[in-house]
């Protein structure tokens, strides 16, 4: 699984992606009770409310953001995922509304 290609693709088609991406590195964290634990530490939502809270603009992108602090949880991510950790940083961009640009 590719995870949702980001790059070179148009800003609805590359915001669906960005998304397909956010929810698939959703499960990556929920998949494991300590990686989804810290998840839940880190941005201070219960158990119960990740549902309701999950569908508030700006939640997507909180997920990723979360991967992007911790070198190690997002080169699991995208091994896992089968995408380069760079990816990660597209779909940020994307998510945020940002026009797409070049990334090193």
């Amino acid at each position: 699984m590719n995870g949702g290609r980001v790059r070179d693709k148009g800003g609805g088609a590359r915001r669906q992606a960005a998304e397909a991406l956010a929810i698939t590195a959703l499960s990556y964290l929920a998949s494991d009770a300590e990686r989804f634990g810290s998840f839940l530490a880190a941005t201070g939502i219960g158990p119960e409310r990740i549902r309701e809270v999950a569908r508030e603009r700006g939640f997507l992108s909180g997920v990723l953001d979360h991967l992007a602090t911790d070198e190690e949880l997002l080169l699991g991510f995208a091994r896992e995922a089968g995408i380069d950790p760079s990816e990660i940083e597209h779909a940020r961009l994307a998510l945020d509304g940002v026009r797409h640009r070049t990334l090193p």
